[in-house]
Formats: structure tokens, C-alpha cells, sequence
């Protein structure tokens, strides 16, 4: 250190020093109830960021099953791109959107989370059911498998569901023909119910041969797992919500 300099951060009075200090029953300390509260939501982003993390791992590795002949795509691997995009993609982004812990719709307002999950249901909804009907117009026989069956009860409460969403985007404005709560509480039951048997009909996809075959039978039971992992974190928040406003409208 040059002549003449001195270290700013020194205290010539050690005396100062002591006094300046804090005991530590003078430190502010986080109340138990708010520690619990962060430690709650870490866990819940956390969980948010493994179904983010599971949804790409899904869906990409779906495209790259599809791609595997290249292009142009035959019937089945474009029912594929569409239903996994619409469903597993659009539609679980369309339900974390309205999530308080969702990373990128959090800082959102409101109305633009709403907004947001309006043009990713509806998007993601089109894609599944255009989908659905790509592959039933190419088959001969269709739900006879627990595949297609389960596809034919998502792709059913999808429409249904996108109907009703109308309806309750516009509660207010329809409050004299329609009860808004109700309105509400069917779009969250059926929209669970449609992402659900989606998700089932995509486990029964990865467990056919031509897949195991392509991408080993390992494999395909990991990328079940993870369908099934995202598909239980992503309707937790639904579903509770579902729970809540159902016993509202009971309890009156």
C-alpha cells in the first residue's frame, strides 16, 4: 500500500468496532411460518421446472420418432407431431400459464396470463383434434385399441372443453343465461380430464412395438415415466383449484 493511503473498510477505535456490531438477538430473524411459506414455493417452482424439463424431453423426443423416415410425413407420424405438439406441448403450457410458480407467465398480469392460456388452449386444442382426425380418416377400423380409445375421449373433452372455455372467458358477459362459476368449474373438469387421457393414450403409443423397436424397450418406459410424472405435476394446480371453487359453490 502506498505512503499516505488508508484502508477505508479499517476502524482506527477498535472500541467502535465492538460497538458497531450486532448480537445476534438484535439480527431480525425470518418468522417460522415465512420460512415454511419459501420453502413451500422452491418446492413448487422446482417441481414447475421438472415438468418443463420432462415436456421437451416428451415431446422432442416424439418429433425425432416421427422425423426418423424424413419427409414428406405419412399419416402416422404427422398424428403424432400434431397430437404430441397440441397436447403434451400447447395444452400442458396453456394450464401452467395460469400457475402463480410458472416461470415464464409469473410476472404476467392477470389478464395476460388469461390471454395466454386462451391462444395456447386454442392453438394446442386445434392441433390435437386436426390430429386425431389426420390418422382416424386414414384408418379403416378406428378405437379399437386402448390407444385410440383414450385418444377418442381426449380429442372428445377437448372440444367440449374448448367450447366451454368460451363461455367462460365470457362469464360476466353471459352471467344472465349462464352461472359463471359453473361455467368455470366444468372448463377445469373437463380440461383435466381431456389432458389426462391424453397423456394415457400417449403412454399406450410409447409401448407399442414399433416404438420400443426404434428407441429400446427401456427407453420407452423411461419416456412413460416422464409422461406420467409431468401429467401428475402439471393438474396439481387445476385440480385444487377445481376442489376449491367446487366447495364455494356447494357451500352457498
Amino acid at each position: 500500500m502506498p505512503p499516505n493511503a488508508t484502508d477505508s473498510t479499517f476502524n482506527a477505535d477498535p472500541e467502535a468496532n465492538v460497538t458497531n456490531l450486532k448480537s445476534v438477538d438484535q439480527v431480525p430473524q425470518t418468522p417460522v411460518e415465512n420460512v415454511g411459506s419459501y420453502s413451500l414455493k422452491i418446492f413448487q417452482s422446482s417441481l414447475n421446472l421438472l415438468a418443463h424439463i420432462l415436456i421437451g424431453a416428451t415431446v422432442g423426443i416424439s418429433i425425432l420418432y416421427s422425423f426418423r423416415n424424413g419427409t414428406p410425413l405419412s399419416s402416422t407420424p404427422l398424428h403424432i407431431v400434431l397430437c404430441v405438439i397440441g397436447y403434451q406441448l400447447l395444452m400442458s403450457e396453456a394450464i401452467l400459464s395460469l400457475c402463480p410458480h410458472n416461470g415464464w407467465s409469473a410476472s404476467l398480469r392477470l389478464v395476460d396470463k388469461r390471454r395466454a392460456h386462451t391462444i395456447l388452449q386454442i392453438v394446442g386444442s386445434v392441433l390435437a383434434i386436426a390430429g386425431s382426425i389426420v390418422k382416424a380418416l386414414n384408418k379403416s377400423v378406428n378405437w379399437n385399441t386402448l390407444h385410440g380409445q383414450y385418444g377418442l375421449v381426449a380429442m372428445v373433452f377437448t372440444a367440449v372443453c374448448l367450447v366451454n372455455g368460451v363461455a367462460s372467458l365470457y362469464a360476466f358477459e353471459f352471467r344472465k343465461y349462464l352461472n359463471g362459476n359453473l361455467s368455470k368449474i366444468t372448463h377445469i373438469c373437463f380440461g383435466i380430464v381431456a389432458f389426462v387421457t391424453s397423456a394415457i393414450s400417449l403412454c399406450y403409443g410409447f409401448d407399442k412395438n414399433s416404438f420400443k423397436n426404434w428407441a429400446t424397450p427401456a427407453l420407452a418406459y423411461t419416456i412413460i415415466g416422464f409422461t406420467a410424472c409431468f401429467t401428475a405435476i402439471i393438474i396439481i394446480n387445476p385440480t385444487i383449484t377445481f376442489f376449491k371453487k367446487s366447495f364455494r359453490v356447494f357451500k352457498k
